[in-house]
């Protein structure tokens, strides 16, 4: 997880996870609707699994 990543992920949650498939941007982005922490809170979780 790069730096600019963390960024976007801070100030554009589902533009952050957009290479990681549509089912986490869209989870992010009804997140990011539902409040701007929830929606940086998961673009993070997302960004740091190593599985992915």
């Amino acid at each position: 997880m790069g730096f600019w990543r963390v960024i976007l992920a801070i100030f554009l949650p589902p533009l952050a996870v957009l290479d990681k498939g549509c089912g986490s941007v869209i989870i992010v982005g009804i997140l990011t609707l539902f409040g701007w922490v929830p929606g940086v809170i998961a673009a993070l979780i997302i960004l740091n699994n190593p599985n992915r």
